[in-house]
């Protein structure tokens, strides 16, 4: 019992001096390629028995023959190990620089592209995330495209449709100057009217601004939907009158929301507006609103013909008017992306779709 034990301590001792050495060869050389912290670990285990083997070996005073058979047999099962380590470190470094080289196009700005030859489950983990990241960033490329090329026509469209109004307003006022307008009251109320369209135009700006700058301050009261599109189609009424369009509001319930008075007046105004601005005359413009599984859905459906199904993803874009050319049937294009912010808002969302004849607008918000 008592050889046992000491055998056991010979090779105990072995085997922890060559770990020791084992972790402190790994600590000096932390930063080095993987290949050689595969090649240590080998070592460290391939040493360790070595280390033990001999230990008892000598402990048992083998004859020098014995010994020496022990000692080459140990040797080299020892250097077939390192160099099979060496080789299996060298694979699994080469599928690392694969990897690295795939990351590296896509930090590029380019798109992920796995490798092909198969890998350790550690790096198919890694190789998965990067791939999911890499869709992300498209996604989001994509997405900063679009606003990008919405934030241009919004300039162009803006810088339009200000100079126009303002050339207007500088003939008017020189020929109210001169002397040589002969009717100044029409000059005058004409006057007016394209101040209050700019003055709405900065208004709209103004509004959209504080969207994305995320400093909308809400109100929340509990008003019942009934009262609040009841609301909107009165005000929208002369507009709707003027265009020889129906507004229709049958299917309203009575259900409560928890919103902004305010706010959600002028999300149901800018829908109405834009729905009767796109409809033809004698055409109809129906408000419904009704409670849903997720909520209180309020649609505003028009007669404009339907929006192209391309189309269809940018209606809430800011500067989208639906139209190229220069000069849209109204507009700034700020009204539809003034909607989905204030009902993003509110914890909402906003939808829209085709239907016969036209296009159906959607805010769904949370049940109050």
């Amino acid at each position: 019992m008592t050889d046992l034990l000491l055998i056991a301590l010979f090779a105990f001792l072995g085997a922890a001096a060559a770990g020791l050495l084992g972790a402190l060869a790994l600590r000096l050389t932390r930063q080095r390629s993987l290949v050689v912290s595969l090649s240590i670990v080998a070592a460290v285990a391939v040493t360790a028995m070595l280390a033990g083997t001999l230990a008892v070996a000598w402990a048992m005073f083998l004859s020098p023959h014995d010994l020496t058979v022990v000692t080459t047999v140990v040797a080299m099962a020892a250097v077939v190990s390192l160099v099979t380590a060496m080789l299996l470190g060298r694979w699994v470094a080469a599928r690392s620089r694969e990897l690295t080289l795939a990351a590296r196009s896509f930090g590029d700005g380019g798109t992920f592209a796995a490798p092909a030859a198969p890998a350790t489950a550690e790096l198919a983990a890694l190789t998965r995330e990067l791939a999911a990241t890499s869709a992300k960033l498209d996604s989001s490329r994509m997405r900063e495209r679009a606003l990008e090329t919405s934030r241009r026509e919004l300039v162009a469209w803006i810088s339009h449709d200000l100079r126009t109004p303002l050339a207007g307003l500088r003939a008017m006022s020189e020929a109210l100057e001169d002397g040589m307008a002969a009717d100044s009251p029409r000059y005058l109320g004409q006057i007016r009217t394209e101040v209050e369209r700019m003055n709405d135009m900065v208004g709209d700006l103004f509004e959209l601004s504080r969207i994305h700058a995320g400093s909308l301050a809400l109100t929340p009261t509990r008003i019942s939907v009934y009262d609040l599109v009841g609301d909107a189609l009165a005000g929208a009424d002369p507009l709707a009158r003027e265009h020889g369009v129906r507004l229709v509001g049958g299917r309203i319930e009575e259900v409560p929301v928890e919103v902004d008075g305010k706010e959600m007046s002028r999300v149901l105004g800018n829908l109405l507006i834009n729905a009767i601005r796109r409809t033809p005359a004698d055409g109809t413009v129906a408000v419904a609103a009704h409670r849903a599984p997720d909520g209180v859905v309020l649609s505003v459906t028009d007669g404009c013909g339907g929006i192209p199904e391309e189309d269809l993803p940018r209606v809430f874009d800011t500067g989208w008017r639906g139209s190229h050319a220069r000069t849209p049937p109204a507009g700034a294009g700020l009204g539809l992306a003034i909607v989905r912010g204030i009902v993003e808002a509110h914890a909402g969302r906003t939808e829209v779709r085709n239907v016969t004849g036209g296009c159906c607008f959607e805010v769904t918000l949370p049940p109050g």
